[in-house]
This record gives structure tokens, C-alpha cells and sequence, in this order.
């Protein structure tokens, strides 16, 4: 089951990523909550930063403003993570290239739940 660290969730059901959380879940995904509350969200506990995951985190998907996405790229990068993803609205170039200098796939200014059906997931 690839695992997925959510930055930026919190238990809000009316935030962007709540939803896509939620859905990632169902698509079968472990999600992993990061946010500064360390609060449990969606059944699952959150931790305070990406380096605070006692275990492999496949993909860090990020819904933070573009100013602070780089650094959760370069806690995916020394986590070990295979990719990283930015949510719609965060871009950042100079992150983006320290990521795919470091061997791990990019995914910038795009949702997981809007790329779906292109990248044959379940809608």
C-alpha cells in the first residue's frame, strides 16, 4: 500500500486537503497527516514534520504556500520518499529541480485527484 504524507492536513473538513486525503484513502493509498498540530486526522496519526515519520513514505504531497514548499521537498528528499507532489497553487522551480536532482519524480501545480483518470486511478 504506497504511503502518502499529506503537509498541511488538518482535521478541517472543509480544506482542500481533507478532501483529497480522504479520497486518497479510498483509493487505497496510506495517508499520513503532517501539520504542526501533530492532531490525529482521518483515523490516522499526524506527526509534526515529514522527518518525524517513524516509517518509508512513498510520495509527500504538499498544500502549503509556495514559499514554505521547499523545505517540505527537501525533508522528502532526506526521508528517502520516491516523489513529491505539489497541490494546485504551489510552485516552486528551484525545489522542484533540487527533487529531480536527487532522483525522485516531481509533480508540480497539479491535484492527484484531478490527474486520476489520466494516470488510470479510480475517479
Amino acid at each position: 500500500m504506497p504511503t502518502w504524507a499529506v503537509v498541511g492536513l488538518t482535521g478541517d473538513p472543509t480544506r482542500a486537503a481533507y478532501g483529497v486525503a480522504a479520497w486518497l484513502q479510498q483509493q487505497g493509498k496510506r495517508i499520513v497527516p503532517v501539520n504542526p498540530q501533530g492532531v490525529e486526522v482521518l483515523g490516522e496519526s499526524a506527526y509534526r514534520q515529514v522527518a518525524d515519520i517513524p516509517f518509508p513514505v512513498d510520495v509527500v504531497d504538499v498544500f502549503r504556500r509556495s514559499e514554505f514548499a521547499g523545505v517540505h521537498a527537501d525533508e522528502a528528499i532526506a526521508a528517502g520518499a520516491t516523489a513529491v507532489w505539489f497541490q494546485l497553487g504551489v510552485v516552486d522551480e528551484a525545489a522542484a529541480e533540487r527533487v529531480q536532482a536527487a532522483g525522485l519524480a516531481m509533480v508540480m501545480d497539479t491535484c492527484p485527484k484531478i490527474e486520476a483518470p489520466r494516470l488510470g486511478w479510480a475517479a
